[in-house]
C-alpha cells in the first residue's frame, strides 16, 4: 500500500480528476490513512510527554548543581566560623576571635558581591512598596512616607527583589488636631 497520506495527496492535487472534481477515494484507503494519522499523532504525543519529563528532570539536576556550588562556598565560611569558636573556647582570647569573625563577615560580603547581591537602601528614603515592607507606621518629625527605621535589610540581585526591607514608615508630624 502507498505510504502517502490523504492530506499529502490533497496538497499536491492528486486526488482530483482531470475535470477538477475530487476523485473518489475508496473507504478502505481513507480508513487506513486515518489510522496512519492517528498512529502518528499518538507517537508525537508520547514523544512530547517524554520530552516534558526529560526537561523537568534536567531542570531539577541544574538546580541541584547550582545549590551544591553555593553550598561549597558557604562550607568554607562555616568551617572558618567553627575554627574561630573552637579557638575561643580553648584560650578565651577575645581579640583573635573578633578578628576571625570580622574576616568571616568580609568573606560573606565577597560572596554576596560576586553573586551580584546588593543591599536595598531604606532609612531616610521614601517608602516604596515594591522594595520595602512596612511593619509599622508612626508619627514623627520626618516627612510623610519616609522610612525612619529598618528592622531587617532587604536585598536585590540583577533588579529582582530577593527580600524586601522590613521598615517603619513616618506618618509625618502630628497635626494640631491629633495633639488635642
Amino acid at each position: 500500500m502507498n505510504e502517502e497520506t490523504l492530506p499529502d495527496k490533497m496538497e499536491r492535487g492528486e486526488n482530483e480528476e482531470p475535470t477538477g472534481q475530487p476523485a473518489e477515494i475508496p473507504v478502505q484507503e481513507q480508513g487506513a490513512e486515518l489510522q496512519s494519522c492517528i498512529d502518528r499523532l499518538q507517537r508525537l504525543q508520547a514523544e512530547f510527554e517524554n520530552y516534558k519529563k526529560r526537561t523537568a528532570r534536567d531542570v531539577g539536576l541544574l538546580e541541584e548543581r547550582a545549590v551544591d556550588r553555593m553550598l561549597v562556598e558557604f562550607l568554607t565560611l562555616y568551617e572558618n566560623l567553627e575554627r574561630a569558636f573552637r579557638s575561643y573556647t580553648t584560650d578565651h582570647d577575645v581579640e583573635p576571635f573578633v578578628a576571625g569573625v570580622e574576616q568571616i563577615f568580609a568573606q560573606f560580603a565577597q560572596i554576596l558581591e560576586r553573586y551580584g547581591v546588593e543591599r536595598i537602601p531604606s532609612v531616610g528614603d521614601p517608602f516604596d512598596p515594591a522594595i520595602h515592607e512596612a511593619l509599622l507606621t508612626v508619627q514623627s518629625e520626618e516627612e510623610k512616607n519616609t522610612i525612619i527605621e529598618e528592622f531587617a535589610p532587604g536585598y536585590r540581585r540583577d533588579g529582582r527583589i530577593l527580600r524586601a526591607s522590613k521598615v517603619t514608615v513616618s506618618q509625618g508630624p502630628a497635626s494640631e488636631e491629633d495633639q488635642a
